[in-house]
């Protein structure tokens, strides 16, 4: 299911689970020698799962394991605004399909590339899936826009498989906030909508004339238009267990709407999945 690809793109995480791009966070201790302050750089590495449905609209899961690496850019209390100070972790990962490196822009917009991985669905995913066929798996590539208004950034993507089974593009919109929920933790709310082309939507949720002949459940012929394909809510954070040790995960539900809901091959329209994952710090300067 492409578990593979997506441990790769997922092994350079660098900011959380459903995580929007925190500010960086300062790591500073008190020198030995009294009363200066050094820096104090770190790499967290660890490990996590994904848990999701098997394809769109599969009311079972499957877990895939996933490497992470969460480095930690620090400053100095005397350190003058400026580029230092601005930097942000340039990663953020909305999920497999969505991982997104910021470009260009600050606190306020910014403009980047859109990554990731497509499982792919095998028709041994469901009993009712056999004789339609598999939809092999896939690198991801898009771009996205995000502009900062107050406590929100709204943001939207072009989302576009670019290798195995082809598919149409995905257009995504969502806003997101962030909560400093202590001096250890924060957590991140975000909730938004996809839509999919009619490329897409024939392909991950048609069913040909063909396809309907081979499968051994007689599954009628479908042909979905473009639209809306469905909103979700996610909700992530992460957790400073110790000064060495560092908890991060999500959860997120998402319901197909419309055309995707109404095609037969969907189980169920909810669509529930989650993160979970933790890491060991090594600080860089000892």
């Amino acid at each position: 299911h492409g578990a593979f690809g997506a441990g790769v793109l997922c092994a350079v995480l660098a900011g959380g689970f459903a995580a929007s791009d925190a500010h960086a966070q300062a790591a500073l201790v008190d020198s030995p020698t009294g009363g200066e302050t050094v820096v104090r750089k770190s790499v967290a590495v660890g490990a996590a799962v994904i848990v999701k449905p098997k394809y769109e609209g599969s009311q079972e899961h499957e877990a895939i394991p996933i490497p992470i690496i969460i480095p930690k850019l620090v400053e100095e209390e005397d350190t003058p605004d400026g580029v230092f100070k601005e930097v942000r972790q340039r990663v953020a990962f909305r999920g497999l399909d969505d991982v997104r490196i910021r470009v260009f822009g600050g606190q306020r917009f910014q403009v980047g590339a859109v990554t990731g991985w497509i499982t792919t669905r095998d028709e041994d995913d469901a009993d009712f899936l056999e004789g339609t066929g598999d939809i092999d798996g896939g690198l991801v590539g898009g771009a996205y826009a995000a502009y900062t208004m107050g406590l929100f950034t709204f943001d939207v993507a072009y989302i576009e498989k670019l290798t195995g089974t082809s598919a149409g593009p995905q257009y995504r919109l969502g806003v997101e906030t962030t909560r400093q929920i202590s001096d250890r933790g924060d957590i991140i709310v975000r909730a938004g909508t996809t839509f999919a082309s009619a490329e897409f939507m024939e392909t991950y949720f048609g069913v040909t004339p063909n396809q309907s002949r081979n499968s051994r459940a007689n599954i009628p012929v479908y042909t979905p238009d473009g639209g809306i394909k469905d909103v979700f809510v996610e909700v992530g954070g992460s957790y400073e267990i110790s000064d060495r040790w560092v908890f991060k995960g999500g959860v997120r539900y998402g319901r197909l709407l419309d055309e995707a809901a109404d095609s037969p091959l969907v189980e169920t329209p909810d669509q529930v999945s989650g993160t979970v994952g933790l890491a060991y710090r090594f600080y860089l300067d000892r």
